[in-house]
C-alpha cells in the first residue's frame, strides 16, 4: 500500500516573485516565479507531498494602487480589497502557468493546478480597526495626504521621513472563507494557490460577507490556511536559511530543531524583529498549538532539503 501524501502549505516570501532592486516587470516576475516553481516541483516529484501555495503581494498591490491613483481621472479607482483580489489573480496566473509548464516538461502535465481567489474572515471589532498601522500605496506630501484624509476619510501618517502614506488596519485572520473548496481540490489531487497577500479581508454582516480595506499579515493568514485545510506541515520561505538568535551580532546562532515551548521562550525574549521574522515565528507557534505536526522556516533554495529535515529551522510539539 502506498503511503498517504502529507499536505504542506508553502508560504512564499516576497523574493519568490520580485527581487529587491527590480522594477517589477512581467518578465522579471515570471523568471523569479520559474525559479520558485522548480523548488515546488521537487516537492511534487518526490511523491510524498500535496502542496498548497500562498504568497505575498506587497509590491504588486502597491503598483495597482499607484495605477489607481495615476488613472483616477479616466478610470474608476477600486477599493483596496478589490486591488488585493486583482493581485491574487495576476500572481496566481504566473504561478499556475509556470508550474504547469515545468510539470509538463517532466511528463506530469496531467496534475490540475488552480488559483483560488480567497477571502479571509476577520472580526469587525478587531482592535486593528481603531488603530490602523499598515502603510499601503504611494507616498504623498503632507498637503496631499491631508486632502485625502478630508475627502476620502483615509487614515494618513508620516512614514520615516520619506513622505506621507495611507495606513490601514491589519486585523487577525479568523477563517479562510473558501476552506471547504480548497479541501475538495486537495482531495482531487490539485495543486492549489490560495490566500495570496494574506487573503482578501472580509467581515460578516447580517449573514453576508463584506470586503473591508485592510491588510492581513501573510504569514498569519498562511497559518490560518494551513490549519483550516488540515495540513500537517506549514513551511514559511524567506530570505534567510534558518531562524537566528542574536541575529547579525557576534553571538548569532542558527536554530535547527526546536520545540514550540522553546520557540515561545525565544519569542518572549524579543529575539525576532517585528515585521520580518517575528510574525513568521508567531505563525509557526500558532500552527503547532492548533494541532499541526511541523512548522519549517527556511530560504527558498533550501525548501526541499528542509522538508526532508536537512536544512532550515523546524518547530515541533516535542523532541
Amino acid at each position: 500500500m502506498s503511503q498517504e501524501k502529507r499536505v504542506v502549505v508553502v508560504a512564499l516570501g516576497g523574493n519568490a516573485i520580485l527581487q529587491p532592486g527590480q522594477k517589477g516587470t512581467y518578465e522579471e516576475q515570471l523568471e523569479n516565479v520559474r525559479v520558485t516553481g522548480e523548488q515546488l516541483v521537487q516537492m511534487v516529484e518526490s511523491g510524498k507531498y500535496k502542496i498548497v501555495i500562498t504568497h505575498g503581494n506587497g509590491p504588486q498591490v502597491g503598483n495597482i494602487l499607484l495605477q489607481n491613483e495615476t488613472a483616477k481621472d479616466v478610470a474608476a479607482a477600486m477599493p483596496l480589497h478589490v486591488c488585493g483580489s486583482e493581485s491574487q489573480g495576476l500572481i496566481g496566473y504566473m504561478m499556475q502557468q509556470t508550474l504547469h509548464n515545468l510539470l509538463a516538461a517532466k511528463g506530469r502535465g496531467d496534475i490540475p493546478i488552480v488559483t483560488l481567489i480567497t477571502q479571509v474572515v476577520v472580526d469587525k471589532s478587531d482592535d486593528a480597526f481603531t488603530n490602523p498601522t499598515k502603510p499601503v500605496g504611494p507616498f504623498y506630501d503632507e498637503a496631499q495626504a491631508k486632502a485625502l484624509e478630508s475627502e476620502k476619510g483615509y487614515d494618513v501618517r508620516e512614514d520615516a521621513g520619506r513622505g506621507w502614506r495611507r495606513v490601514v488596519p491589519s486585523p487577525d485572520p479568523i477563517e479562510i472563507g473558501e476552506k471547504e473548496a480548497i479541501r475538495q481540490l486537495i482531495a482531487a489531487r490539485s495543486i492549489v494557490i490560495a490566500s495570496g497577500g494574506g487573503g482578501i479581508p472580509v467581515v460578516r454582516e447580517d449573514g453576508k460577507l463584506v470586503g473591508v480595506d485592510a491588510v492581513i499579515d501573510k504569514d498569519l493568514a498562511g497559518e490560518r490556511l494551513a490549519n483550516d485545510v488540515d495540513a500537517s506541515i506549514f513551511m514559511v520561505l524567506t530570505d534567510v536559511d534558518q531562524v537566528k538568535l542574536n541575529y547579525k551580532t557576534p553571538e548569532e546562532k542558527g536554530l535547527d530543531t526546536i520545540t514550540v515551548d522553546e520557540a515561545k521562550q525565544y519569542h518572549a525574549e524579543g529575539h525576532f524583529a517585528k515585521g520580518s521574522m517575528e510574525p513568521k515565528v508567531r505563525a509557526a507557534i500558532r500552527f503547532i498549538e492548533a494541532g499541526g505536526d511541523r512548522a519549517i522556516i527556511t530560504s527558498l533554495d533550501k525548501a526541499f532539503d528542509a522538508l526532508e529535515g536537512k536544512a532550515g529551522t523546524t518547530i515541533t510539539r516535542s523532541k
